[in-house]
């Protein structure tokens, strides 16, 4: 607990004793978001052509994962005024008072300050720079642009979310490779069908925080269609892993048949178009990018542990 500020949560300018707890720290670096992270950037380190360092693997990883929890706090820092006039995150940590903006600024400053030196110091220069990179790409062009300024927000601000695999090859291996490359272009073109279909069932939503997301600004038909032009170009990429070589057969069949899927569930959000059908089909298709996506990462993590045991052995 600390003192704070009382104007900041709505209060009389009197300070007052802070009601944040533990878990709305953890609220503050977004889990959920983390977890995604934590998960495509380790792809990035096993994907090294070489085992790399146990240790140095680790903590990379440590690094990769406090630098999206910061990049997930400073969000919050900056867009507490949307959060509080959305359903979706109007009980976030500062929106219900529970912690300050000031205090959030320092926890996401801090720990981006922590997660891009220890990187550098563990792993190299590169590394740090991409993950320096990240967080700001996601906090100032996409939180404090793009995200107001243009419909195109999430599919450019969608870069930062797909460079935890560059960043984790570079911490392995300090160069970027075709690899860690296609891994990031399956995330990139996976990002605005996720979030469009979302947004499609949460227009009101977005309108009345005024963020310009596709539905709201170029209508929800143009947005059917673009989410079916990006889910054909993603059930492409998906298969690139096993093109490429670096995959296998089985992860091949995974991203051939789930990427299938995928397009049924995107021709199906742009037929349906009326009624709870239409909400209905928009979140089907929501709920199931990410099972795409994490069944396709996790079936290439599989095959590659099972690669550095032989190469130990």
């Amino acid at each position: 607990m600390s003192v704070i500020d009382d104007n900041s949560a709505g209060g009389s300018g009197l300070t007052a004793i802070s009601t944040a707890e533990p878990r709305d720290y953890l609220a503050l670096v977004k889990p959920r978001v983390m977890q995604l992270v934590v998960v495509t950037a380790l792809a990035g380190i096993l994907l090294a052509p070489h085992p790399v360092n146990f240790i140095i693997g680790l903590s990379s990883l440590l690094c990769i994962a406090v630098g999206a929890g910061a990049s997930g706090a400073l969000n919050m820092w900056y867009d507490s005024d949307i959060d509080a006039v959305m359903r979706r995150t109007a009980k976030r940590p500062i929106p219900t008072g529970r912690i300050t903006r000031p205090e959030v600024l320092a926890f996401g400053l801090i720990l981006s300050g922590f997660a891009v030196l220890t990187l550098y110091l563990v792993a190299n220069a590169l590394a740090a720079a991409l993950l320096a990179f990240t967080i700001f790409f996601y906090i100032v062009i996409y939180t404090m642009w793009l995200k107001r300024a243009t419909p195109q927000n999430i599919v450019i601000g969608g870069a930062a979310g797909a460079l935890p695999p560059i960043v984790g090859y570079a911490a392995a291996t300090g160069h970027i490779a075709v690899a860690p490359l296609v891994l990031f272009g399956l995330i990139f073109a996976w990002t605005p069908p996720h979030f469009w279909a979302l947004a499609l069932a949460r227009t009101t939503d977005y309108g009345a925080a005024g963020v310009p997301m596709m539905p709201n600004v170029k209508g929800a038909d143009h947005t059917r269609l673009e989410i079916l032009i990006y889910s054909l170009i993603l059930a492409a990429i998906g298969v690139l892993p096993t093109a490429l070589g670096f995959a296998s057969y089985v992860y091949g069949a995974f991203a051939l048949v789930l990427g299938v899927e995928f397009i049924r569930r995107a021709i199906l959000v742009f037929r349906v178009r009326e009624g709870d059908g239409a909400n209905k089909t928009a979140m089907g298709l929501f709920w199931f990018s990410i099972v795409y996506l994490y069944v396709l990462f996790a079936e290439l993590l599989v095959e590659r542990v099972i690669y550095v045991i032989e190469v130990l052995r």
